[in-house]
């Protein structure tokens, strides 16, 4: 089982909304929000919006008990603790922060199921401000899907250069974004992409099948996900064994 690695996304993947929008709609600035927007990459905004909310009064705290709230797909964590009780190697590839993911997984008790986390850094500051930052300031991706400071494509190819050194290894994908859609494209014959339907990146590998490579498998919900991420696990242990 070492053999697979298994990546997920975060938002609306393992939990089931946007974690920049549920702190910032919780904290009661969406329309702060919504007017900086237009001006900035979502990334700077919600760096910007952070030192706001600093200044509001509001605290570490506060935003640590509004992820805390956010609700997990329903059966997305038996999932993850079935795959890695059977050996997988889990990732998280997500274009949140790494505070926000690193709060609600020990929230949740997933934490230590996973191996890495690549996703925008975040860090407290010396004020107690929470500082958002981009995962790479550019990158040379030819595909619009990408935001400016992270190319999951970029990411999974490196996972992908490391893992050339330890031998065959199969990787499984979940995500549901735009910015899935890229390292869908990275994904190799043996590999496995996992889209939520009827979200951006499912749309996108159905308007461009002919560049994937990868077996879809499209999920609905997390019952149907778990189903499905269970069985290719177990198909894979079949095969190779």
């Amino acid at each position: 089982m070492a053999g697979i690695i298994v990546v997920f996304d975060f938002d609306k993947t393992i939990i089931d909304l946007d974690s920049d929008n549920w702190v910032v709609d919780e904290l009661g600035a969406t329309d702060l929000f919504n007017q900086l927007l237009p001006t900035m990459p979502w990334n700077s905004v919600m760096d910007r919006m952070m030192k706001e909310l600093h200044e509001q009064g509001k605290t570490i705290k506060d935003i640590e008990q509004v992820l805390k709230r956010a609700p997990v797909i329903p059966r997305v964590i038996p999932a993850i603790k079935a795959a890695h009780g059977l050996g997988c190697d889990l990732r998280i590839v997500s274009d949140a922060n790494v505070f926000y993911i690193e709060t609600i997984l020990k929230h949740v008790g997933i934490h230590d199921c996973f191996t890495e986390t690549n996703t925008n850094p975040g860090y407290v500051d010396e004020e107690g401000k929470l500082r958002i930052l981009p995962h790479h300031d550019c990158h040379g991706c030819s595909y619009n899907t990408c935001p400016p400071n992270m190319c999951k494509g970029l990411v999974i190819e490196r996972i992908q250069a490391s893992l050339a050194k330890e031998g065959k290894k199969r990787m499984i994908y979940l995500g549901d974004g735009a910015g899935d859609f890229c390292p869908t494209l990275k994904l190799k014959e043996e590999d496995f992409v996992l889209p939520r339907k009827d979200f951006p990146c499912w749309k996108l590998i159905n308007e461009n099948r002919d560049l994937i490579k990868a077996e879809i498998h499209g999920w609905n919900d997390g019952e149907e996900q778990e189903h499905i991420l269970l069985q290719i696990i177990n198909a894979i242990t079949i095969e190779e064994n």
